[in-house]
């Protein structure tokens, strides 16, 4: 028996191009090259890669990716029509989209009046032969054309008759598909449903259309078996921006009124209040509405997709993202975490796998004793419910959390707790004392540290010190200088981020200050924390806990230990 394979949604992602104008998000042609050759990798159909011609940057990108193609997306150029009153021949900027070398072409155009008018100063009728002029100067030179129709929702609105002049203008010079872009962000989506099923109807009912059989622009071999041959040529297509808080509910709208592709971005970068965002389209177009978008096994590559991007672009991953983000399945109530213990479905509404993400138990003030039994096994340990080591986790844990400590941060620091309360936090040295001392010269930005440590080491006595830009640096210098003989594993291990907070600053200076250190080894991190009204004792105790949960995790790995019954049996 044959099934039917799932409807297909065609993805465009303008990352590369509609994200870079994020405030702030700057990218170098290396950069762009690596978002473009992961975006390969997770299966994106399209990948806009920038305006080539706007500025020598994009130049060089497309001239890279001619010599190291792609291997499973299209790469686009993006570019506007020509200008009034010129011809789409002797248009320079159309001659560099040429240049880039790609099979398909981005066109956006003016969809509303307003824009035509007051923006490009020329006649309506101009406008729609700048459309016709352009693509068809594009499809007469073998390139195949998307036809992003700007501000569309806003024109549609305000001259409905001439918006859809404009697409009629592009489908008679040859565009595949018509985007219809909410440029401004402003549209609900109940406004979005109902004007692309209008839309829809038009290009079905138009005497332009042509079947994708009998047009020119039949698909390439690798994207046929994906497209029905009832299918109209143009398509219709989406692009939405969050100006509202709506740009994936008017995506999810228009793809249910019968648009074919999808254009959005990674995280949903983008200018202004961002696009929508592909992370979060995927996994509901994809597992929830039974569309087909990106292979099923790659679906898998979401969430690393979503953090590898944000790395690139020198962004803090949204930690509370939908699908993707860290806490997007984390569970922090004793009593949802009971109940996911015994059924995820209970308070998940997709299994975090799916998507590469995961299941996490966050332990803090509000944690019951299922919180700690379930954090617990993924450090290999069962727990009792009624042993007194559980009960003792739990206990320590809330006085620490009164304090000001927060675990669910800190997850190294809470592994160790959990050993020591087990009688298996191993010794690995022992801190006899550290001093710091700051050099603060006046007119002078730069500032030095000297950090002296002395600690024991089996029995054996070490004294050294060492420099930093900052107190912080130089203890943190000194503690591996004085360990490295006796732990060479420690030259792999680096502190890579540090964070404070003030908990009570209403006592000023005498305040008490929380530290995180995230540390690493090149393949894993992980965070601890301190908490002292010293910030400098808070640091010195979230630095060593960070070598110890280091060090720990090398003799674990080397030698693993196994808990049953809350007793070591390996």
């Amino acid at each position: 028996m044959t099934t039917n394979p799932s409807p297909h949604i065609w993805l465009y992602d303008t990352t590369l191009r509609d994200g870079t104008q994020r405030e702030g998000l700057s990218v170098s042609i290396e950069d762009k090259l690596r978002i473009a050759y992961r975006l390969d990798q997770l299966g994106v159909p399209f990948i806009e890669g920038g305006w080539p011609g706007a500025n020598p940057k994009d130049v060089k990108f497309f001239w890279q990716l001619q010599e190291n193609p792609l291997k499973q997306s299209e790469i686009v150029a993006f570019c506007s029509t020509r200008r009034p009153h010129t011809t789409a021949a002797d248009e320079p900027m159309l001659q560099a989209i040429l240049t880039a070398g790609t099979r398909w072409v981005t066109i956006f155009g003016k969809s509303w009046d307003l824009h035509v008018t007051s923006g490009l100063k020329t006649t309506l009728e101009e406008n729609l032969a700048m459309i016709r002029d352009t693509i068809e100067f594009f499809r007469a030179q073998g390139r195949r054309v998307i036809y992003d129709a700007e501000h569309w929702f806003d024109g549609y609105k305000h001259n409905q008759e001439y918006a859809l002049q404009t697409l009629e203008a592009a489908m008679t010079a040859g565009a595949e598909w018509l985007v219809l872009c909410d440029t401004n962000g402003g549209t609900l989506p109940h406004e979005v449903s109902q004007v692309v099923q209008d839309v829809v109807n038009s290009v079905l009912s138009s005497e332009y259309r042509v079947t994708s059989g009998e047009s020119h622009s039949k698909l390439s071999t690798q994207d046929s078996a994906l497209l029905h041959h009832q299918s109209p040529i143009p398509q219709i297509g989406i692009h939405t921006h969050n100006d509202s808080d709506t740009a994936i509910a008017n995506a999810l709208a228009a793809v249910m009124a019968g648009a074919t592709m999808v254009q959005g971005t990674i995280n949903g970068y983008g200018e202004r209040c961002g696009n929508a965002n592909l992370c979060s389209l995927i996994p509901n177009l994809q597992l929830k509405l039974g569309y087909s978008c990106i292979p099923e096994h790659q679906l898998h590559q979401l969430a690393e997709a979503s953090r590898f991007v944000s790395e690139v672009v020198n962004l803090a991953p949204d930690e509370h993202a939908p699908f993707v983000g860290r806490s997007a399945f984390a569970h922090k109530g004793g009593i949802h975490v009971s109940a996911v213990e015994r059924n995820p479905l209970t308070y998940e509404h997709i299994q975090p796998e799916q998507v590469g993400n995961r299941r996490r138990i966050v332990i803090s003030e509000q944690s019951g004793i299922s919180n700690v039994l379930a954090k617990a096994r993924t450090l290999g340990i069962e727990l009792d419910k009624q042993s007194p080591e559980a009960r003792q986790i739990l206990q320590r844990l809330k006085e620490l959390e009164s304090e000001g400590y927060q675990f669910e941060a800190a997850e190294a620091s809470f592994a160790l707790l959990v050993y020591e309360a087990l009688g298996d936090r191993q010794k690995f040295f022992e801190i006899k004392g550290f001093q710091v001392h700051c050099d603060l010269v006046e007119g002078n930005e730069a500032s030095n540290a000297l950090a002296t440590v002395k600690l024991a080491v089996n029995g054996e006595n070490k004294l050294e010190a060492a420099e930093g830009n900052g107190p912080v640096a130089a203890l943190d210098a000194a503690l591996r200088k004085a360990l490295m003989n006796f732990y060479p594993q420690i030259a792999n291990f680096e502190l890579t981020d540090y964070k404070v907070r003030i908990l009570n600053g209403h006592r000023g200076t005498a305040s008490k200050t929380r530290v995180l250190v995230e540390s690493g080894n090149g393949s894993q991190r992980w965070t601890t924390i301190g908490v002292s009204t010293n910030i400098l004792a808070a640091s010195y105790q979230a630095v060593v806990e960070g070598l110890e949960y280091g060090l720990l995790r090398d003799v674990m790995r080397q030698a693993p230990v196994i808990y049953a019954g809350n007793k070591r049996i390996v």
